[in-house]
């Protein structure tokens, strides 16, 4: 091979492996994004971060829609390199996304990840058990929905039918 094939096949993977890494939200959603502190300070004392742009990830706990209103109760997952839920067991929270625009239940189900960027509202109390529990409340701009059968995990195949995660 030439030295220009060579050049040729590199920029092909190397174009892959950058649309590999893209990520979920746009960048232009990104850039707008103005709180930079974690969400245990968030969770705390959301009235105090009223109207900051925000960039959460979680897993979707429930839907509902109104005629008026959709909203989502999400549990809060720290985000990957790449904008996805990561660490599906270590969680600092909930918040509840609310949106003028119809959120299909089929379509944003129980357990699906997501990522938002969005305005925060204020919070909400509402109980979870006996428990008085403050939800901030996010005004979405983007919302991420991630698939499924995606890996978080790096994912290692060995021949064929043999394969095991880590």
């Amino acid at each position: 091979m030439t030295i220009k094939r060579y050049g040729y096949i590199l920029g092909i993977f190397f174009i892959m492996l950058v649309m590999g890494c893209a990520t979920g939200i746009s960048q232009q959603s990104r850039s707008k994004v103005t709180y930079a502190g974690t969400f245990s300070e968030l969770q705390k004392t959301p009235d105090v971060y009223k109207d900051e742009i925000i960039m959460l990830g979680g897993k979707i706990l429930e839907t509902n829609v109104s005629s008026t209103l959709s909203e989502l109760t999400v549990l809060q997952l720290a985000l990957g390199n790449n904008g996805r839920p990561v660490n599906l067991d270590q969680s600092r929270g909930r918040f509840i996304v609310q949106s003028k625009q119809f959120l299909d239940p089929a379509i944003y189900q129980k357990e699906m990840l997501l990522t938002i960027v969005g305005k925060l509202k204020g919070s909400n109390i509402r109980a979870i058990g006996g428990f008085d529990y403050v939800y901030p409340l996010v005004e979405p701009i983007e919302i991420k929905l991630w698939p499924k059968e995606m890996q978080t995990q790096p994912m290692f195949h060995f021949g064929f039918g043999v394969g095991t995660t880590f």
